[in-house]
């Protein structure tokens, strides 16, 4: 089950063990059952601070407990076999039980053992799913340091009735006291936040502390990690303030087309952006959402951005790097059917939909390229497209025309996503060309159809934005505002490119730079008044 080189690196994992652990496996008599108990006989054998029992009785099965020998009440539970996405929050989870310090900040543990309340969470995944690991490792650490908390974790793909019974139809998926609770990528900070009502009041307090920046980059992706960078290697005092670190690259699967690196996946280059931005001294804020841009009254003032929270920060420079978000089709039935079979992400909820029938709306390279993956999961795949023909690359067309499985309909207007209350049953589309409607019965939809910038929240702030909403700048990424500036997705620059982003996103940093030493800090110009 694990090759050589999986064992080593367990091996040494397992040698920072601190403390005894133990493994109680609950096991039937089928062939996932016979896997689990291979996976844990393989992790016991590795080291003599591991045992592992087989004489579990809860009802799943298979799955297994990690617990400290010392504590039993401190507990996490797996349901399948977490290897694939997940055999890193196996590893954690072994390390954390153990007794090995996570990574995370004092104050986030803090928060976590002061949680007053019982919480027993449960949690799908999927093993393909690159979303599901970070909400994984989340619920598993608050486990570990707080006994009040519980949390089972369970792989869709081994417990298909009970995912069909209970109507999760997307992953992530969070259920807490047996009920619907969250669904998509959270990490702890999020889940915290949703359980602790005083959380963002603290978060608020802590930023109005805060001095103005010389530069703060408001978004976390490819182009706000690059201009975070150049700027504080400036010598400029930095913040970057994210909705969500690395930004839309965390629901990017294969990267191909990134120069120099032949394959990478976008969680994986996420925390990569993240490492490099600490290597700096740049003040990273996470899960902090801008809603209002205040510009400086007068030239050589203070710009502020105005949180969601209430908090606000001030800075003589900005960098809008705020990205895009995938676009809606806006028709009846998507929304009352998000997460019931309406999905975006293929690599995270294609495997809940193995053998069924779905659709994919968009011709484009997303499209096109969801309809390939979907299709070698999936019983059936229609491709529904508005105009007359594809405009996915041709390699892709070509790829996807020569697979059994896959319709290709074009010209062809979605007007609703029908249901029966519960999930998805279906999508009606009308004929472009005929005007006659039509209906196909489908388990899911797949919506990838291109992007919208994040940039609402700029509307009165006195920044053109073109008829897209997009940041309008010019060669050297400067927006109409002196001192602001703006890069990556949620700008007119052509072409939507992660590398094209983080070039952007270096660009503006140095025209910042530019800007401020060529213009007086305000503290200069009141002394000068």
């Amino acid at each position: 089950m694990l090759d050589a080189n999986m064992k080593q690196q367990l091996s040494q994992y397992l040698g920072m063990l601190r403390e005894p652990i133990e493994l109680v496996a609950s096991l039937g008599d089928d062939a996932k059952s016979a896997e689990t108990r291979e996976l844990l006989e393989t992790i016991s054998g590795l080291s003599d601070k591991v045992t592992a029992t087989f004489d579990g009785d809860d009802d799943r099965k298979p799955s297994f407990v990690i617990r400290r020998a010392s504590d039993a009440g401190v507990w996490v539970r797996f349901a399948g076999v977490p290897l694939g996405h997940e055999f890193t929050s196996l590893v954690l989870a072994l390390l954390w039980a153990g007794g090995h310090p996570p990574k995370v900040e004092d104050d986030v543990l803090d928060q976590i053992r002061n949680l007053e309340g019982d919480y027993n969470f449960e949690m799908y995944f999927s093993l393909s799913c690159h979303n599901c690991p970070d909400v994984v490792q989340a619920l598993t650490l608050m486990a570990m340091y707080n006994p009040r908390v519980t949390a089972t974790l369970i792989e869709g793909g081994a417990f298909k009735d009970e995912v069909e019974s209970r109507g999760v139809m997307a992953v992530p998926a969070v259920f807490l006291d047996g009920e619907m609770w969250g669904s998509g990528k959270m990490d702890v900070a999020e889940i915290l936040g949703k359980l602790d009502s005083g959380a963002s009041a603290k978060a608020a307090e802590k930023l109005a502390a805060k001095k103005p920046f010389e530069v703060l980059v408001v978004g976390g992706g490819p182009a706000g990690a690059s201009a975070a960078i150049y700027t504080s290697r400036k010598g400029f005092s930095t913040g970057i303030a994210a909705e969500r670190m690395g930004g839309q690259v965390q629901d990017t699967m294969g990267i191909e087309n990134f120069i120099s690196v032949p394959y990478t996946e976008g969680p994986k280059l996420a925390a990569a952006l993240e490492q490099h931005v600490a290597e700096y001294d740049i003040d990273a804020m996470n899960l902090l959402r801008a809603e209002k841009l205040i510009p400086a009254e007068k030239k050589g003032g203070y710009h502020e951005i105005v949180f969601d929270n209430g908090a606000s920060l001030k800075a003589r420079s900005l960098i809008l790097t705020t990205g895009a978000r995938w676009r809606n089709l806006g028709v009846p039935g998507e929304a009352e059917y998000r997460t019931k079979g309406v999905a975006y992400c293929p690599h995270c909820d294609g495997p809940l939909f193995k053998g069924k029938h779905v659709a994919v709306i968009g011709g484009g390279n997303s499209g096109v390229e969801a309809a390939i993956d979907l299709a070698n999961v999936v019983g059936h795949v229609t491709l529904i497209e508005f105009d007359p023909q594809l405009r996915a690359d041709q390699v892709l067309q070509d790829k996807l025309r020569s697979m059994k499985n896959v319709d290709i309909i074009v010209s062809a207007q979605t007007t609703e996503i029908t249901g029966d209350g519960s999930k998805v049953n279906g999508l009606t589309y009308k004929d472009r060309e005929s005007g006659e409607e039509k209906h196909v019965e489908l388990a899911g939809v797949f919506i990838q159809i291109g992007l919208v910038p994040n940039t609402e929240w700029l509307k009165d702030s006195g920044i053109e934005l073109s008829n897209r909403g997009e940041i309008v700048i010019d060669e050297k990424a400067a927006t109409n505002l002196p001192g602001v500036f703006a890069a990556g997705d949620a700008t007119t620059v052509p072409y939507k490119q992660i590398i094209i982003a983080m070039g952007e996103g270096s660009k503006a940093a140095l025209s910042a730079f530019d800007y401020l030493i060529r213009n007086e800090a305000p503290e200069e110009i009141a002394q000068a008044a």
